[in-house]
């Protein structure tokens, strides 16, 4: 089959500056980072090459339950709310969540947080930890192609006092940014998975297959190491996911 010919595989996320994760795309089409390799990997063992539909954050699971695209690939860590409107597989990536702010604020745990505005993404798994913080005042972010960075500069010019999200993303913030200190991570271990439409079970198992054998054979870990070579590999095999 020719490269015109090629099955493709159309996969939803947001195009945001969130290395090593993703960066921001230079032209509405490629995309590079740790997820998109993963992705490429992946869609190569099926006999596929990735085209990246690109839109809002809130935007990606209604349009793979319309069809639009085929599955979500975006920091979509399994929460039951998710798992109500698509499908998961098994994980290409397991994250912890950290709390960012400004580099001169103090605070170094949730207990000292009473009267903080703090941010996080509308209906995900950092909202869900954000809401146990006691005593603060919750902003959600969402409607934005740039959500990442809409939190950066909001707590960045002092609108909210600090924003909760993956540690993948907010290590490398911290430490390059010299407005931002990485105040807390808490231990979460929340599984990241690929959200296909509902009833498609043909393509998650397809999925999890490639999965599967990509942690097997070790080129999971390999990509992995290329972009996060300060967080430990997380996955193991999982037969028969």
């Amino acid at each position: 089959m020719s490269a015109r010919e090629q099955r493709v595989l159309r996969l939803a996320c947001i195009d945001s500056e969130a290395l090593p994760l993703f960066a921001k795309s230079p032209n509405g089409i490629d995309r590079s980072g740790y997820e998109p390799d993963a992705a490429a990997a992946i869609a190569a063992r099926i006999g596929a090459r990735v085209e990246w539909v690109m839109l809002p954050w809130e935007e990606m699971i209604p349009a793979v339950r319309r069809g639009d695209a085929d599955a979500v690939w975006c920091g979509q860590g399994e929460t039951a709310e998710r798992a109500a409107l698509v499908d998961f597989t098994r994980p290409y990536a397991v994250f912890n969540e950290s709390l960012v702010v400004r580099a001169d604020d103090p605070v170094r745990s949730a207990a000292e947080l009473a009267g903080y505005r703090i941010g996080a993404i509308a209906h995900s798994t950092n909202m869900k930890l954000a809401e146990t913080f006691p005593g603060v005042e919750l902003v959600s972010f969402g409607a934005s192609d740039d959500v990442f960075g809409d939190m950066i500069e909001a707590t960045r010019s002092g609108s909210i006092d600090g924003f909760v999200d993956d540690d993948v993303v907010m290590v490398p913030l911290a430490a390059e940014d010299p407005d931002f200190v990485e105040a807390f991570t808490v231990q979460t271990g929340n599984r990241w998975g690929v959200g296909v439409a509902p009833g498609n079970e043909a393509l998650r198992a397809e999925l999890n297959a490639a999965l599967e054998a990509a942690v097997a054979d070790g080129e999971l870990e390999r990509i992995w190491q290329r972009w996060m070579p300060l967080l430990p590999f997380p996955l193991v095999s999982e037969p028969g996911q």
